[in-house]
């Protein structure tokens, strides 16, 4: 992106004098590509005065030159054409996010030839660049027609072959930008009769024919070992949501998993209510009103890049350490300051100046650090604090411990229609997670006489029983409900109170909450990459198939040509993915040297998300 934007030249280090200044012109689906990525202020930096929507009212600025990042669609063509002829900038450098077919080059050829401006049109790129960046290690397809590509989209009953076709395509011309941009041609394993494989098979043949055509290919050149992975081809491992429909409904004790599942939180920002309520507000300060606050929870974030994949006790307990230490060192400045005199004058002042100088200036330089350091605080107290007051007020702790026993199939210390009943505990939504959770966990499923009894009890608590119905018919379907996924067998350990946070002095207040440990085990689709990529044979992944799109002819086998284990492996889920996987891999992949995995999802949604688009499958 940094490179497009500096007019698709490499930007030279630190070089002296102002950056050429220009325009940006993006469609939503630009938008949605930079924002994740480079900030306002890292835009301006690189020259950027002006960001605007293609689509909204532009004024012209005829001696700047304009950088348009787009999709190439009919409207946004029209509409660059139109720009052309309305002579809107000195000059265009037109960057299409997905490859632009030859019929619309001409359009804009055709416009540039009309509006005489041939000479002002500087540079047309293919970008492939039709995914979303969220994090280092883990990127989703698309957000503005997600539903396009959605797991209800995929999984619907009445889908017809030519709709399937589509959305099949859709997913495959990201994955095909991911791996230019990657500069990487992978080993791609999938399972059977799934729409992952129809992605597999669709993948494999544009891999193949672009490497065929070997003067125009995207991996050959400059390009190629660009990426990280130079030496070693990555594998690519397609799986599809069915195989687990447990984990995107599982509450989580994980703060990043956490804050997208309670918190509106969506491409990298959160959006929080700030509560009216008097009970935070420190003695002194004025009462707050209610207002809508958003943050960016983003890489440049120590504390959030630190603990995002931490159990919530723990973020809690960080958030107040930094806090104190910020606290030591604010007293520090506001001592310099009064040694210095500059509150009240007096003649010892003067007279230590001289030794105290070198102390002040440490002092000063290191105040915008203090303050960034202090903006995150705030963010992060603030946004801890709202995740605890769900955590509380759904017992969500309970849930959590309680959903991991089922999975685990450890005995249960209370029984399901107690929790289902007690009114205390959790909204109408998270006792219906917790019941569909044990459905799918159970090896047979409950029977009619049990199920009406449960039931009635979620009716009573005022459930949406409708994405009971999806998952009944999804379960009786499924080959693999005669030994339903294993979740591992290891539950989360409470670890007495808090030791820290329940001191009196903390913004925490825990009481109740269990301070759960987490052990590592890994969800099902870290079980498949790891039998894939450690090349362990495994009956769950041994069908699996096999492509390699620099092979010359393409075999229907399931026979590893590679025989040794992967260093970087891609995993990506067919119909929508979460940040509880994500961090499952994440978590897994610590623990092998020298080994990385990236994670991709058609897109990315929480368990509220999630039960609607299994609730309106009725129709069936």
């Amino acid at each position: 992106l940094k490179r497009m934007l500096n007019f698709n030249v490499p930007p030279v280090k630190n070089s002296t004098g102002e950056p050429v200044w220009k325009v940006l012109i993006y469609d939503r689906f630009g938008q949605d590509i930079i924002s994740p990525l480079l900030s306002v202020k890292e835009l301006r930096d690189m020259g950027i005065t002006l960001h605007l929507l293609l689509h909204s009212d532009r004024d012209a600025i005829p001696d700047v030159p304009a950088v348009y990042f787009v999709m190439p669609t009919e409207e946004n063509i029209d509409r660059m054409c139109q720009d052309l002829r309305n002579q809107l900038y000195e000059s265009y450098y037109l960057n299409f996010i997905s490859a632009i077919s030859r019929s619309k080059l001409e359009d804009i050829a055709n416009a540039a030839i009309g509006a005489n401006a041939v000479t002002q049109v500087a540079k047309v790129f293919d970008q492939y660049l039709n995914f979303i960046t969220l994090e280092d290690d883990m990127f989703v397809l698309c957000n503005q027609n997600k539903e396009l590509v959605s797991y209800r989209a995929i999984n619907r009953p009445d889908i017809t072959d030519t709709e399937m076709e589509t959305i099949m395509d859709t997913i495959v011309d990201s994955l095909f930008c991911f791996f230019v941009t990657l500069g990487a041609i992978p080993i791609i394993r999938c399972s059977r009769g799934t729409a992952a494989e129809m992605v597999a098979v669709k993948l494999d043949k544009k891999l193949r024919e672009n490497l065929r055509d070997a003067r125009n290919s995207l991996f050959t050149g400059d390009t190629l070992g660009a990426g990280q992975f130079s030496f070693q081809r990555p594998l690519l491992v397609l799986v599809d949501r069915n195989i687990d429909l447990a984990t995107p409904l599982h509450h989580t004790w994980t703060y990043q998993a956490l804050v997208h599942d309670v918190l509106d939180f969506h491409l990298n920002r959160v959006n929080l209510e700030e509560s009216a309520g008097t009970e935070s507000t420190p003695a002194g300060a004025r009462p707050k009103k209610k207002n809508k606050k958003s943050y960016d929870l983003s890489a440049s974030d120590k504390f959030w890049q630190k603990h995002k994949g931490s159990p919530f006790p723990e973020v809690a307990e960080s958030v107040q350490q930094e806090l104190e230490s910020y606290r030591a060192q604010e007293d520090e400045v506001k001592r310099l300051k009064s040694i210095m005199g500059i509150e009240g004058e007096d003649e010892g002042a003067i007279s230590m100046l001289s030794d105290n100088t070198a102390k002040l200036t440490s002092a000063v330089s290191s105040l915008p650090e203090l303050l960034e350091k202090k903006r995150l605080i705030d963010l992060h107290t603030n946004v801890a604090t709202a995740v605890l007051e769900h955590i509380k007020s759904r017992k969500l702790d309970v849930y959590f411990e309680y959903e991991e026993k089922i999975m685990s199939k450890s005995t249960l210390d209370k029984s399901l229609l107690d929790m289902i009943s007690d009114p205390d505990a959790g909204t109408p939504e998270d006792k219906m997670r917790l019941f569909l959770i044990y459905y799918i966990s159970s090896a047979q499923a409950p029977s009619e006489i049990d199920l009406e009894q449960y039931k009635k009890a979620l009716m009573d608590a005022g459930c949406n029983l409708a994405p009971l119905s999806y998952i009944k018919q999804w379960k009786a379907f499924t080959k693999m409900a005669s030994a339903p996924t294993s979740y591992g067998n290891a539950t989360p350990k409470p670890l007495g109170l808090f030791s820290r946070v329940m001191n009196t002095g903390s913004q925490f207040v825990m009481e109740g909450v269990k301070n759960l440990v987490l052990k590592q085990q890994n969800l099902p689709v870290t079980r498949i990459l790891d039998n894939l990529m450690e090349m362990k044979s495994n009956p769950e992944t041994d069908d699996y198939r096999y492509f390699d799109p620099k092979m010359l002819r393409g075999s229907d086998s399931s026979v590893p040509r590679n025989k040794n284990p992967f260093q970087e492996a891609i995993v990506f889920v067919v119909g929508g993915g979460n940040y509880i996987e994500y961090q499952n891999l994440i978590d897994y992949i610590k623990g092998k040297q020298g080994k990385h995995v990236l994670y991709g999802c058609s897109e990315i949604f929480n368990a509220t998300q999630f039960m609607k688009q299994v609730d309106n499958f009725d129709n069936l």
